[in-house]
C-alpha cells in the first residue's frame, strides 16, 4: 500500500522552481519524489514544511539531489536532516 503523498510543482517569484510536499514520505512513494526532482532542472526549493514522516529511502532521495536543494522544514523534520547530514550538503531552512 502505497502511503498517501501529494507532490505540486510550481515557481517561486525569482523563477526558481519549487515542489511542495503533503503528508509522508517513505519507501512506497519515495521513487515519486524522485522523478519530479529529476523531472526538474537546476536549483529547487523543497517546501517539506506539510510532511509529517519521511524515512532511509527519502533521505536518500535528497542526499542523492542535495546539491541543488533549497529545503524548507518545520521543527519536526529539521533534527533528522541535521542528523542524516543532509543540512551539511543541502540549504535547509526551519519554519515554526
Amino acid at each position: 500500500m502505497t502511503t498517501p503523498l501529494t507532490l505540486t510543482a510550481g515557481r517561486r517569484p525569482d523563477g526558481t522552481a519549487q515542489l511542495t510536499a503533503v503528508g509522508e514520505i517513505d519507501m512506497s512513494n519515495a521513487e515519486v519524489l524522485a522523478d519530479s526532482l529529476r523531472g526538474t532542472s537546476g536549483r529547487i526549493v523543497l517546501d517539506l514544511t506539510r510532511v509529517q514522516y519521511l524515512d532511509s529511502a527519502a533521505l536518500n532521495v535528497l542526499f542523492q539531489h542535495a546539491d541543488r536543494l533549497e529545503i524548507l522544514a518545520g521543527a519536526l523534520l529539521a533534527p533528522v536532516l541535521s542528523i542524516s547530514g543532509i543540512a551539511d550538503l543541502a540549504t535547509v531552512r526551519t519554519s515554526p
